[in-house]
């Protein structure tokens, strides 16, 4: 049967809400608008018999990076080709815009990137507990944290994702916690948002190992007594003890894989993603 592949517009959002519950994800309605602001001419629906069977999604970081996300095709209709076909789209949109593409896969989607190239950069851990029942007030967040934010993420994501960000911070649930030096440099930040299953808490930065703990602790008493998913990056220089001495579990793997100009894996100053949709 035919399937046509066109771009993703805001009206197919309602459909691909159904496709993200059918995979058991956390994006929402928000999450699906953010992908199209960031990058409507590179998220692409598969359509079938006039119906949305699968969607992906694409954001570029400048010239460096781009990320490839939200690949989903209705259980009634997989392994007919249509994941493939949104990826062979979604690439042949990024050739040439950037160097070097990514992804986080699950261990099922695996296979199906090593076809087009990608190969396995590093791990991420889905984590999940709950916040803090006592929630704690943060100071007022000013334009001049900002600039110092977006600079520290620059920093540790090794590609600019600034427009990202200040759109994480705009639809966050709680306010950005920050954490600074003995100098008073910001070395540290964390944001959340909503979930449709959980708060989503990424993403976390720290230049200091020492600080991260309290950054956590931070935004889980922001989120207050609620589920809350943390996708660790496996390259930073904290363990995931204190995960699990808040009483977190680990749910999953996520492969963390790139393809094309070599690039440097995801710094340790990551602690945790912004999402795997997003990098």
């Amino acid at each position: 049967m035919y399937v046509e592949i066109r771009l993703l517009f805001e009206s197919d959002i309602p459909a691909a809400m159904r496709l993200k519950e059918a995979a058991g994800w956390n994006q929402t309605e928000a999450d699906w608008r953010r992908l199209l602001m960031l990058e409507p001419n590179g998220c692409f629906g598969a359509i079938r018999d006039g119906r949305l069977v699968g969607t992906t999604t694409t954001t570029t970081y400048g010239d460096e990076l781009a990320w490839v996300g939200m690949v989903l095709v209705d259980p009634e209709h997989r392994r007919q080709g249509i994941a493939a076909k949104l990826m062979s789209i979604a690439l042949d949109y990024l050739s040439g815009k950037v160097g070097t593409v990514k992804l986080d896969a699950t261990a099922l989607g695996q296979p199906v990137y090593e076809k087009f190239g990608f190969q396995v950069e590093s791990l991420i851990e889905r984590w999940s507990g709950t916040g803090r029942l006592h929630g704690e007030e943060q100071a007022g967040f000013s334009r001049d944290s900002l600039s110092e934010l977006l600079a520290l993420d620059r920093d540790a994501f090794n590609a600019d994702r600034s427009k990202l960000v200040e759109a994480l911070i705009e639809g966050a649930s709680v306010p950005p916690v920050l954490i600074r030096d003995a100098n008073g440099t910001l070395s540290g930040y964390a944001l959340a948002r909503h979930g449709t299953r959980a708060n989503y808490v990424g993403p976390v930065v720290a230049k200091d190992p020492q600080q991260v703990e309290s950054l956590i602790d931070q935004v889980l008493r922001q989120v207050g007594d609620s589920r809350v998913y943390i996708d660790f990056n496996k390259e930073c220089s904290t363990g995931t003890a204190l995960l699990s001495d808040h009483g977190f579990v680990k749910e999953r793997d996520l492969i963390r894989m790139s393809s094309g100009r070599p690039s440097v894996k995801t710094s340790p100053f990551v602690v945790a993603i912004a999402g795997p949709e997003i990098g």
